[in-house]
């Protein structure tokens, strides 16, 4: 064999086994992103399983959309609020991409405002984080540190629209994300095309109203001896979200005279206004935050 017939015949065999190289790490990359996103804590070290850079406005990697969607998606029913046991499990401080969440423990008045997506068929079928299948068309989301099940109203921001999801899964942990919807509940609220939306995030307590709203009272209702009105404008498990908020809010609204603070409650940072003396006077000031920025404000006695 000549010299340049030998070279050819040994760069033809390197040609092939750069192939079988690549083929057996692409084949390894796919198996190792087949697993479940939100089954337990996440291992930092396996970052590289999420991407950070979100394909079509709100997913990761090959998640999307089914093939084939069902035709009647409007017509599953918003999750009915019940009483339900919270997974201990589920309350236990976790990592994942670098960040420390640390759960509630209990059903509290929560609200947060913030940027909502979604993920599906990558996920359908798969084990979430309170042990349940993932059923994208299920009305069920994942929040990072709401009670493991609990049920929350999501709101987007651009066109009023509201939903009801149970919280069976954790995520998302990409930087201002805090909910991930289902793919139904996605479409129900026109988040779909866009693939993220901003939304407001209430919680939902089973027995109790279902939604934050002022009660109308006698004007000039004064509080009642020692104690005094203020408004919660939102509460975050994170301190940098809290203050991002109220930065906003400083900003959107300066025509509020009142002192806007944060305060350290059981983990979660609340936003409030005050205090007011008298109920009327803390109603139309609710009614005036919620025309400008569309926060409904909680009425609270301290």
């Amino acid at each position: 064999m000549s010299a340049a017939a030998h070279h050819s015949f040994s760069y033809q065999k390197l040609s092939y086994f750069t192939q079988a190289i690549g083929l057996f790490l692409l084949i390894t990359l796919v198996g190792c992103g087949s697993t479940s996103r939100y089954a337990g804590p996440v291992d930092p070290s396996k970052a590289s399983t999420f991407s950070t850079k979100a394909r079509g406005g709100g997913y990761y990697l090959d998640d999307g959309p089914p093939d084939n969607p069902p035709t009647n998606l409007h017509a599953i029913p918003d999750a009915i609020p019940r009483v339900e046991s919270l997974r201990p499990a589920n309350m236990r401080p976790y990592s994942a991409l670098g960040q420390t969440f640390r759960p509630m423990t209990s059903l509290t008045p929560y609200r947060e405002q913030g940027i909502a997506s979604w993920y599906g068929r990558r996920y359908h079928g798969k084990p979430t984080a309170s042990g349940e299948t993932y059923d994208m068309f299920a009305m069920t989301a994942a929040h990072p540190t709401l009670p493991i099940p609990s049920y929350a109203r999501v709101t987007n921001l651009h066109n009023g629209k509201s939903v009801i999801v149970r919280i069976n899964d954790r995520g998302p942990f990409l930087a201002n994300r805090i909910v991930d919807l289902s793919y139904t509940a996605a479409y129900k609220l026109d988040v779909l095309a866009n693939g993220s939306v901003p939304v407001v995030v209430e919680t939902i307590i089973p027995g109790t109203a279902s939604s934050p709203q002022i009660k109308t009272v006698t004007a000039s209702q004064p509080a009642r001896a020692g104690n005094r009105i203020y408004l919660q404008l939102a509460a975050f498990g994170s301190a940098n979200n809290a203050q991002s908020f109220l930065s906003q809010i400083r900003s959107e609204l300066p025509s509020i005279k009142h002192k806007t603070d944060i305060t350290n409650e059981g983990g979660l940072y609340k936003i409030r206004t005050g205090p007011y003396t008298n109920h009327e006077t803390a109603r139309r000031t609710a009614e005036q935050i919620t025309q400008r920025i569309a926060v409904k404000p909680i009425l609270t006695m301290r």
